[in-house]
């Protein structure tokens, strides 16, 4: 067999229909985000370095660049050199892993955390292990989680069941009909990342209680970015309690990189005892965990992010609105323009940056349904109110340019 044949012609596929995905190669500029330079090569001419804007980071309030994140990472690198040494329990536990773990129970009101290397692998080996290790268990799944998450679930190999997304009715009808005595996992998210729409946490964990149900909610589109102290949908719902699992991460609003869980000390301890995913692999380097623990402290006191924040969302849709571009309706920070097809959602994207120095990723199936191709914009505090007009401006252009319909 002719395998590298095999490989590009599967790839051709996926340039033909406008899905290829393609690499941007951007380098961050300390106390400049969200001005980055991209490295992009010019016929004739070679390398080259050009200025550009992300409109599209997860990093969403900008605490990859704090003063306080950056001065605590150069501190412990200084301390402590750059990686952990090993597993954590093999060399690799530090003191600022503890030091970390206590910030995010405090943070989630639990008695413990875990601390794993990002939200995938916390996703993964927590549901893995959970699934597979409680005898019997089914696993009650919103029809849009993480992909992440379907991979803890399908690798733990317990029966599992889809409910209605967002559809606390659906998941009791589902729920009514398992054996009682069977334990039961129902995984859901607090903020859905594409659609940006936000779960009824309340009325699900009414429906969980009322069958028994363990709970399992993904917050790493919420922590930092809701509550009073930046603990979440679940902290601003006044639901953080009555949550079996709180998932995390520290790569997105927290602006470093790793993932954990919170929740009692049993679960937690069971996790960390079990799941291959953190026994095996390396710990996440002390210094990223200094700087979460900066970034996670900060937040917890300061609004001034999040206010911002929120009000550069509401400015862009507004603009949206007036220039008659589609925008999907929802309560979080996420902002998806919709476009409805994968080559024009790909050409919008490729002119913005070629045209306008604007970087936004088009997002296309299989990460969202065909025919609700989108570019996913996340403003944050430190994009300004001329940046936001200008991109609107700017889109606007781009949009008459593909001949695209207007909203009404």
């Amino acid at each position: 067999m002719d395998y590298d044949a095999s490989f590009t012609e599967q790839l051709d596929a996926l340039r033909r229909e406008g899905r290829y995905r393609e690499f941007i190669e951007l380098e961050r500029e300390a106390g400049r985000f969200p001005h980055v330079l991209r490295h992009h090569v010019l016929r004739h001419h070679g390398d080259a370095l050009s200025p550009a804007m992300v409109w599209c980071s997860n990093d969403y309030l900008g605490m990859g660049q704090h003063p306080a994140v950056i001065a605590a990472m150069r501190s412990a690198l200084e301390r402590c050199g750059a990686g952990a040494g090993g597993t954590r329990n093999i060399s690799g536990t530090s003191h600022l892993h503890v030091a970390l773990e206590h910030e995010l129970a405090d943070l989630h009101g639990t008695e413990a955390a875990l601390l794993f290397n990002s939200g995938y692998m916390s996703n993964w080996a927590t549901l893995s292990t959970l699934a597979a290790r409680l005898p019997g268990c089914v696993v009650v799944c919103d029809q849009l989680i993480h992909a992440s998450m379907i991979e803890g679930v399908r690798h733990s190999r317990a029966e599992k069941h889809i409910f209605r997304h967002n559809d606390p009715a659906d998941l009791a009808r589902i729920l009514a009909a398992i054996a009682p005595e069977r334990p039961r996992l129902v995984v859901f998210e607090s903020v859905y990342s594409m659609d940006g729409d936000i779960a009824p946490i309340a009325e699900i964990c009414d429906v969980a209680e009322r069958y028994g149900a363990l709970t399992y909610l993904d917050e790493v589109h919420a922590v930092g970015m809701y509550g009073p102290r930046g603990g979440g949908i679940s902290e601003r719902d006044g639901q953080a309690r009555r949550l079996g699992v709180i998932e995390g991460t520290l790569a997105k609003a927290f602006g470093v990189m790793g993932g954990y869980i919170a929740g009692s000390a049993a679960l937690c301890d069971f996790v960390r005892s079990f799941a291959s995913g953190f026994i095996f692999t390396t710990a996440l380097p002390p210094v990223l965990a200094a700087g979460a623990i900066a970034a996670i402290r900060h937040l917890k006191t300061s609004n001034v992010e999040r206010e911002t924040q929120r009000a550069r969302v509401a400015l862009l849709r507004r603009l949206l609105d007036a220039a008659g571009l589609p925008h999907l309706r929802n309560p979080s920070h996420i902002v998806p323009v919709m476009v409805g097809d994968a080559a024009r959602c790909k050409a919008i994207s490729d002119r913005l940056l070629e045209e306008h120095g604007m970087y936004v990723q088009p997002i296309n199936y299989p990460t969202v349904a065909r025919g609700t191709e989108r570019l996913r914009f996340t403003p944050g505090p430190r994009h300004s109110e001329a940046d936001i007009a200008g991109l609107v401006q700017a889109l606007s252009s781009v949009w008459d340019e593909l001949g695209l319909r207007r909203a009404a």
